[in-house]
């Protein structure tokens, strides 16, 4: 993907889809069960308020259709739009024709153009040498509702609405019109950028997010190739309005070998989840929780709170509401004692008298009603779940008409907060699904997918709190007053010298500490015989550990032993070290043996920190759950630089070890501030020598009085 950051291009890309002076089709069709066909005909059904042109060396009669054999026949500056319907071969020179006709945007649905074709390196140059920009090629075409443009080969086309669609798969793209359909969501526009040889995330991102009438951005997103600007740009657009995206590929492993256990934990899929949601992006991983969360974010108003109320005729679904909701972010609302006190009178005896608001199954619409506007109306309610389990005493349709009756009231009385439906059952749903939908009220099907699409209003909001904050934090320092550069640079510019890129564990212990890290204090005997020497004053037991740049896992290969009682043994220990290197690694180098006092802190917490480089977003910060079984375990959470603090702790939190972090029975907690210190220092090394590229730390000790590094490996890149 090569995206344009000039915000010329993105006017160009604005005034050819939102209001261009004319479309050209070139491959249009009257050959039915053809692209070319389905792409004139859509265009022609969506009745666009400009000229249409069709380029044809066969005659093409279609009414409003203006035919030409060539593209030399279009008048000069007549469209700034044209879809291509060809094969390969033809587009490159097809480009140029639409350059000089002052064509500015070309979507190209041919595929067999990749960059690494001869054809597909010949289009793009043609379109730069005109300033045009191509959106796909291999796309399904762009669907622009409000300007009446359905330019693709889809079924479907769309209402106008304020849900904006970039998607890599064609497929999908058809799926999502499909589902906004069938539940009355209008779309601001549909993008399909196939293979992205020009346009693509970035352009797309600051066109919707400047739209006025675009209120949710949806990606589907297959791979992402220019991952800082990808994240500027959403990081832009998230101040603006919700960004909600689904990656695939959460299976494909990472394409590299990693000399360090970060690396090897920091899986594509799982950077590329860390990286959308470090920009703010909502990430989902499954279509249907795309389609939900897209659903309340087009339909309901921004949260000004995370706390959600539940009125129900099923103390039964509204448990499995409450349980779904202790999974996820949001919190139930605590009723305030007025809105209680106005329940009463509406209530039948022993309701819940407590959220959620038990009406009991033999509710009425009346009682729905009376139920709504109490919970509305208190403050401390940010949005409200109206949950319908079928009875024979109420008509569903008649309760769905009161939930939206009173929606209206509540916005008459200047209450403006999300109310979502769950009407459990087929039928029951099927009766009032119309009425909730044209009411403004999104319907689900169980309470959970409500309450994952309530979630994903929840962390919308917190996205744009932080992203607003972000924004207006100055850049972050690399040179905090802990940091010791100059000795940072010492240390790497004499592995440099010595033409290294992996650091010896005392160089990496050195580099940690210039950044503020606690490290074990470590000496290093360049020979068995100055093993004794090196234990001089540090106190047993004794730790011992062979260094060699071509050791990678020490203790994979008993190049680690604990619990020395003195120099002697921490010498006999360093030449058995020694004769086990040179028999299973002959041309192994042996730069010495590390020697450092055995830490011993009773109920510690073994945990990990690192730093590991992904292709395409760069470093990324990592922790977790520490040892030797670190990659079995896999308890590690992901963020990218700059870290404040908050965002150390959140990544803790994210992780199960955190549980053992927060104290269990007579361990008490471990310093979680100080571990987060950690990776606030990792983000300020990376920030500062970009040229490291993985750092591992592990293990990390934690417990109450603090953190110390035990072992620590560092790779230049």
């Amino acid at each position: 993907m090569s995206s344009s950051t000039d915000p010329g291009a993105g006017k160009v890309l604005a005034q050819a889809l939102f209001g261009p002076r004319g479309i050209v089709v070139v491959g249009a069709s009257c050959r039915v069960g053809s692209v070319g066909r389905a792409v004139i005909d859509n265009i022609i059904a969506g009745k666009p308020e400009v000229p249409v042109f069709a380029i044809n060396p066969h005659r093409l009669r279609r009414a409003g259709v203006r035919w030409h054999t060539d593209v030399a026949g279009l008048p000069d500056g007549a469209a700034d739009l044209a879809i291509v319907v060809i094969p390969a071969a033809g587009v490159p020179e097809v480009i140029a024709s639409l350059g000089r006709k002052g064509v500015r945007v070309v979507v190209v649905i041919s595929a067999g153009l990749g960059l690494a074709t001869v054809p597909g390196a010949a289009m793009l140059a043609a379109a730069r040498r005109h300033g045009m920009r191509i959106i796909g090629p291999n796309c399904l075409g762009v669907l622009v509702p409000r300007a009446g443009i359905n330019a693709s080969f889809a079924a479907p086309g769309a209402k106008p609405g304020g849900l904006a669609l970039v998607s890599q798969s064609g497929a999908l793209t058809t799926a999502l019109l499909d589902w906004a359909a069938a539940r009355d969501i209008g779309m601001s526009a549909a993008i399909s950028v196939g293979d992205m040889a020009d346009a693509g995330f970035v352009d797309f991102l600051g066109l919707f997010a400047a739209d006025t009438e675009t209120r949710a951005i949806l990606l589907y997103v297959e791979g992402i190739t220019d991952g800082p600007a990808f994240l500027a740009a959403a990081a832009a657009a998230v101040r603006r309005k919700p960004v909600i995206a689904i990656k695939a590929g959460r299976s494909q492993a990472a394409a590299r070998a990693a000399l360090s256990h970060t690396g090897a934990l920091a899986g594509a899929y799982d950077v590329c989840h860390a990286a959308l949601t470090h920009a703010g992006i909502i990430v989902v991983d499954t279509l249907e929780a795309l389609f939900d969360a897209a659903w309340l974010l087009v339909e309901a108003p921004p949260l000004a709170g995370e706390a959600l109320a539940i009125v129900t005729n099923g103390g039964g679904a509204a448990v499995l509401a409450v349980d779904a909701l202790a999974d996820r972010p949001g919190a139930l609302a605590t009723l305030a004692p007025t809105t209680v006190a106005a329940l009463d009178p509406a209530m039948p005896p022993g309701w819940s008298r407590a959220n959620p608001v038990d009406i009991v199954g033999d509710a009425r619409p009346d009682r729905y009603g009376a139920a709504i506007m109490a919970v509305l109306r208190d403050a401390a309610v940010n949005a409200l779940l109206v949950i319908h389990c079928p009875t024979a005493l109420a008509d569903s349709a008649a309760v769905a008409d009161q939930v939206v009756a009173c929606l209206a009231a509540a916005r008459r009385e200047g209450i403006d907060k999300p109310v979502i439906g769950c009407w459990l059952g087929d039928r029951n749903a099927a009766r009032a699904r119309s009425r909730l939908v044209r009411g403004g009220v999104p319907l689900f099907a169980a309470p959970e997918a409500a309450v994952a699409a309530f979630a994903a209003l929840v962390l919308a909001r917190r996205a744009l709190v932080r992203a607003r904050r972000a924004a207006a934090r100055p850049p972050p320092a690399v040179t905090a007053a802990v940091d010791d550069l100059v000795a940072a640079r010492q240390v790497i510019a004499r592995v440099r010298a010595d033409g290294r890129r992996l650091l010896n564990e005392i160089e990496a212990k050195a580099l940690l500490a210039a950044f503020g890290i606690p490290v074990v204090p470590t000496r290093l005997a360049p020979d068995v015989a100055a093993v004794g020497a090196a234990c001089a004053g540090l106190g047993a037991p004794l730790v011992v550990k062979i260094v060699s740049p071509d050791m990678v896992h020490k203790s994979d290969f008993g190049g680690v032993v604990l619990g020395l009682s003195d120099a002697r043994a921490a010498a006999a220990a360093a030449r058995a070290m020694g004769k086990r290197l040179r028999a299973a690694f002959p041309a192994a180098r042996l730069d010495g043996f590390a020697v450092q006092p055995m830490i011993r802190r009773t109920g510690a917490c073994e945990v990990f920190a690192g730093i590991a480089t992904d292709p395409v977003f760069g470093p990324v910060i990592l922790f977790g759950a520490g040892g030797k079984a670190i990659e079995v375990i896999r308890d590690r959470s992901i963020s990218l630089p700059p870290l404040a603090a908050a965002d150390a702790l959140a990544m803790i939190g994210d992780t199960r070890i955190s549980r053992l972090l927060a104290g269990y029975r007579d361990v008490p907690a471990a310093d979680q501030r100080a571990v987060a210190a950690v990776l606030v220092a990792l983000s300020r090394l990376v920030l500062a020598f970009p040229e490291v590229r993985e750092v591992d730390i592990n293990p990390l000790l934690a417990d109450a009085s603090g953190v110390v590094a035990l072992d620590a490996r560092i790779v230049l890149g």
